[in-house]
């Protein structure tokens, strides 16, 4: 074929100058999202990162010459000469090194092919089109060309889908022509998976790998399959990957990832620390290790991480956002919005910071600067289709709670209540998450200028009997933490459960030596509900960022509807860490409960089913004996608990419902709810009631009595009252906290303290949902609880609900550093 005309070639160069030269040393095969990480790693040449993995496109052309400064004297060579003769030398170079994809024989048909791909590597999509469409108008089948005009294509399908739609058709052109060369299926995919056309992208990297397997392929291959949450398979290529290439700090980091999204911590954290014995300075394994740490609860070793990142790079925005995501869930809230201010520096419209930072602004009593970044928020309207955030969608409940907050901050706690205040539809809507699309909501007054923030409180300013309360409120609280993963401690929470216990205490005393209590507004003896809403209402002030309701006080149409409090322990390949000390008694109790349903319906195959479950080791397995065995078996199937009644004896209420489902790939659910219907609500409350009556009656007798066994009956009843409310879920959210606050607060009314901590993977709801009757989770709870008689001086110490009596105190007192003051105990 005759070579297109040099003037045309040349012409299309003088547009070089608007452009960075980069060129791929690998066809222009590398998918978006490792592009993107690459860029964020600050990948900037080849001879950085050819060491790690050869992920980072090379700035082989250069456009401009280092030793001239615009303004110059004398002026820079002309950009047209300049750039049109390096454009050439570089497409001999490019011959020379045998880059060209498909080559021919004729060198001056490679040397205009070379051309068309040094212009594509400049960013000049539209003039390499017009370039590689010149010489296909002379040769329509010449391959490469062919095959350069679908990269170009693909290369602007961003701006346009239509170019996506070319490209591909370009590529199938070339499979179709040269169907052994897996460059092509790894460019096809490249196009095929923004489009969301995963599995053909998938299918075209497999074939590729069947083609030429390489550890480029099976890492891009790996990519895919992680963002299809396909974990296992991920995993496995990005293993296959660095067994054919050790030195791959990136897919190091995936493989890593793949485990974390598992719930496999642990194996997680030494994949990161692998990652960074490849690339010290690799700033995303430090930020991931953080996130693993953190997720285990080890909060020291994840800031040890996040601050690596930051040393690396200060101004590192991801490592900024999860270091003060973490500081705020710590309790450290003030150190928090110095990291969210410093992300709003370099990057003002980043919604999670903007959102945390007035969150915690507004926890800590902050109102005008809290309320000011909610509105940055919520004028971040998401595009026409675009998805809103998360934090879009919660922000207005935050704004309007808030103020709700503010109007109320000098008003006595006692003397108003926030479940009766907020409407109804807005309650059931932040509690569900919704959008806020409420009829006829009329907004909570704006911030009163007459009403100030809340202000720092120094701890010494505090009597000695209020520090001493502080300080006793703390130790209480760290009791409550968790030792189980996903959990991680956070001091704010404690301070405000330790001095919800130690008002529990209070209040129960009085209650028991015949004293009334001020609620609502009202002066009256105390109530179940009112002992609970004590430990409510401090959780509620801790965070504020989660509705804590009472879904009984949600509206009638949707409590009619059912409240379903939805726990997600197994999402396809996702594991819930949380709950992972309870899989197997789940799945023991699951099993009880199938050779139940068989032996009634389908006595003479209870044999078969008995046996064929002993061999089930992981509840994955049950759904395959399930359809082996009950033909109403397809996509899955559900069991139900059942709850004793203490007050009608041989009466069950409805617990908690199992659900496990599968599809055809195998992805499974495995899922626990409750359902907060009126009728189970009346059910479990009468029981509840029937429970505190009987308990006032024995804690008032308990104030007459030394007799060990009134005490121990006390306690019983504590525990049982407690087992009914966490199998009855009746809040929106923390329910276990409360409960455990409670539990804490009454014992120590009757005489007894708390010395025992909560045992690594043991939750108190889940203990109670769990346990076949109230006797069974007291006597489980009271071996950990280690009990002991109450020292003398609880007594003495100052009431909680005087001292601390509004919003305002309140905020204050969790806001106060105890740190230095208060002596540490085991």
């Amino acid at each position: 074929m005759a070579p297109a005309s040099r003037a045309v070639v040349v012409a299309a160069l003088s547009l070089l100058y608007l452009c960075r030269a980069i060129l791929s040393t690998e066809y222009f095969s590398t998918l978006t999202l490792f592009n993107n990480e690459l860029h964020k790693q600050g990948c900037s040449s080849l001879s950085e990162w050819e060491e790690y993995a050869a992920d980072c496109e090379s700035s082989i052309l250069q456009l401009e010459d280092p030793d001239c400064e615009e303004g110059s004297n004398p002026p820079c060579e002309s950009v047209f000469s300049l750039n049109a003769e390096k454009i050439l030398n570089q497409a001999k170079l490019f011959i020379e090194q045998k880059k060209i994809p498909f080559p021919v024989d004729n060198l001056n048909t490679n040397e205009e092919l070379a051309i068309g791909y040094v212009l594509i590597g400049n960013g000049l999509y539209d003039e390499a089109i017009k370039h590689f469409s010149l010489l296909l108008q002379s040769d329509p089948e010449l391959v490469s060309a062919i095959y350069g005009r679908g990269i170009a294509y693909g290369k602007k399908s961003l701006q346009d889908i239509k170019n996506a739609d070319l490209a591909l058709y370009e590529l199938n052109r070339v499979i179709t022509l040269e169907p052994n060369w897996p460059e092509v299926y790894e460019q096809r995919a490249e196009i095929l998976s923004p489009l969301g056309r995963i599995s053909e992208a998938l299918g075209d990297l497999t074939k590729a790998i069947q083609l030429q397997p390489s550890a480029r392929l099976f890492r891009h291959r790996g990519t895919l399959l992680f963002i299809s949450e396909d974990y296992v398979a991920a995993m496995e290529d990005f293993q296959q990957s660095l067994e054919l290439k050790k030195n791959q700090p990136i897919a190091m980091l995936y493989k890593g990832l793949t485990f974390f999204h598992r719930g496999m911590l642990k194996e997680a954290i030494e994949t990161f620390k692998e990652a960074l014995k490849l690339k010290s300075d690799f700033i995303d394994a430090y930020k991931s290790l953080g996130q693993a740490y953190r997720e285990l609860g080890d909060f020291e070793s994840a800031m040890e991480s996040f601050q690596k990142a930051l040393m690396l790079n200060q101004n590192h925005i991801q490592s900024l956002q999860l270091r003060g995501m973490m500081l705020y869930h710590h309790g450290s809230l003030q150190e928090a919005i110095g990291n969210f201010k410093r992300c709003l520096q370099l990057e003002p419209y980043n919604e999670v910071c903007q959102y945390m930072k007035g969150l915690s602004h507004v926890a800590m009593g902050q109102f005008y600067e809290g309320i000011k970044a909610q509105t940055k928020v919520m004028l971040n309207d998401p595009l026409l289709g675009q998805k809103a955030s998360s934090e879009y969608l919660k922000v207005k409940y935050l704004r309007e709670y808030s103020r709700y907050l503010h109007s109320h901050l000098d008003i006595p706690v006692a003397e108003y209540n926030v479940d009766q205040d907020l409407p109804g539809n807005f309650k059931n809507h932040w509690a569900k998450n919704l959008p806020f699309l409420i009829e006829d909501y009329e907004e909570q007054p704006g911030l009163q200028p007459h009403i100030k923030d809340v202000l720092p409180q120094n701890f010494d300013s505090y009597s000695s009997d209020v520090q001493k309360l502080i300080c006793t409120a703390d130790h209480l609280g760290a009791l409550m933490q968790y030792d189980t993963p996903g959990f991680l401690p956070n001091r704010r929470i404690h301070r405000a459960m330790g001095l919800a216990t130690l008002e529990v205490m209070q209040a129960m005393h009085r209650t028991w030596s015949n004293s009334k209590v001020r609620v609502n507004g009202k002066t009256r003896q105390m109530q179940w509900r009112d002992m609970f809403d004590i430990a409510v209402k401090w959780r509620r002030i801790a965070d504020p960022d989660q509705p804590v309701l009472w879904l009984d006080q949600m509206p009638a149409r949707s409590l009619s509807r059912g409240f379903n409090n939805h726990i997600n322990l197994i999402r396809g390949q996702i594991i819930n860490i949380r709950y992972l000390a309870y899989f197997d008694n789940i799945l023991d109790f699951i099993k009880d409960r199938i050779l139940v349903y068989h032996g009634a319906y389908n006595p003479r195959g209870l044999l078969d089913v008995r046996q064929a479950l002993e061999k089930v080791n992981k509840v994955e397995d049950l759904l395959p004996i399930m359809k082996q065995f009950n033909s109403k078996t397809r996509d899955g199937f559900t069991v139900n608990s059942k709850v004793p009644s203490i007050k009608d004896t041989g009466k069950e209420y409805d617990g908690f419902t199992i659900t496990i489902t599968g599809d055809r790939v195998g992805n499974m659910l495995f899922s626990v709810e409750t359902q907060t219907t009126e009728e189970r609500t009346q059910q479990y409350q009468s029981e509840i009631e029937s429970i505190y009556k009987d308990l006032t009656a024995k804690g008032k007798a308990l104030m007459l009595s030394t007799e060990l066994g009134d005490a121990d009956a006390v306690c019983n009843l504590i525990l049982s009252l407690v087992y009914y409310f966490c199998n009855l879920m009746p809040l929106s959210r923390g329910s276990s906290v409360v409960a455990y606050s409670v539990v804490m607060g009454a014992l120590m009314a009757s005489g007894k303290e708390v010395i025992g901590r909560i045992p690594k993977g043991k939750l108190v709801d889940f203990e109670a949902m769990t346990t076949s009757s109230p006797d069974s989770f007291s006597k489980t709870a009271k071996n950990w609880m280690n009990l002991k008689s109450l020292p003398s001086w609880y007594q003495s110490l100052p009431s909680v609900a005087e001292t601390f009596p509004s919003t305002r105190t309140m905020i204050e007192v969790l806001n106060t550093d105890s740190s230095s003051h208060c002596p540490k105990k085991s």
